[in-house]
């Protein structure tokens, strides 16, 4: 990391928001923990913000996750991709999804997905994903599309949980935040 890994001692930060984070992660701090925890606001924040994102939506966890993948790889976020891979598949994507995704994304980042082991939605929020993380513009063809599969609440969890990452992504390739080991 760019940056020292927090620490109490180097910048004490309010014993509430440390045991919130770490009831949030299970008992551990993670690597991004220690470098939002230099900021009280940011990490309080972010805390309950993403906490909402990731627990609150009811809109499909699988394509949720899909398109956080998606953005991981786009940005080269390799901390993003290694922990959401699990929580793809957690929620019944596949390897021949990530795969598949991979080899679109590495081939024509935005551009009409087709991959055989992709059904058309999740192509589709791979296209979604990728428009907004590359050009930030979607194209209204394929807005158009995801509303005929998508209802407006989760077009908006959708968007919501696609654009927080592309935060999060450029938190973390900015400095340097990288997977534990």
């Amino acid at each position: 990391m760019r940056i020292p890994d927090w620490s109490q001692e180097q910048h004490p930060t309010p014993k509430d928001l440390v045991d919130s984070i770490l009831e949030r992660r299970g008992g551990e701090l993670l690597n991004l923990d220690k470098a939002l925890l230099w900021s009280e606001p940011v990490a309080r924040g972010w805390n309950v913000y993403l906490k909402n994102v990731r627990t609150g939506l009811s809109t499909s966890r699988k394509l949720r996750e899909l398109g956080i993948c998606t953005v991981a790889v786009l940005t080269g976020a390799t901390y993003e991709y290694h922990h959401h891979k699990p929580d793809f598949l957690a929620a019944g994507g596949t390897d021949a999804e990530l795969e598949a995704l991979n080899q679109v994304l590495a081939s024509a980042p935005g551009s009409k997905v087709s991959d055989p082991r992709l059904e058309e939605l999740e192509s589709l929020v791979i296209q979604y994903a990728a428009q907004m993380t590359l050009t930030v513009k979607v194209e209204d063809a394929v807005f158009d599309k995801l509303k005929s599969h998508l209802n407006t609440q989760e077009i908006v969890e959708l968007t919501s949980a696609i654009a927080t990452y592309n935060m999060v992504a450029r938190f973390l390739v900015a400095l340097g935040v990288t997977p534990e080991h």
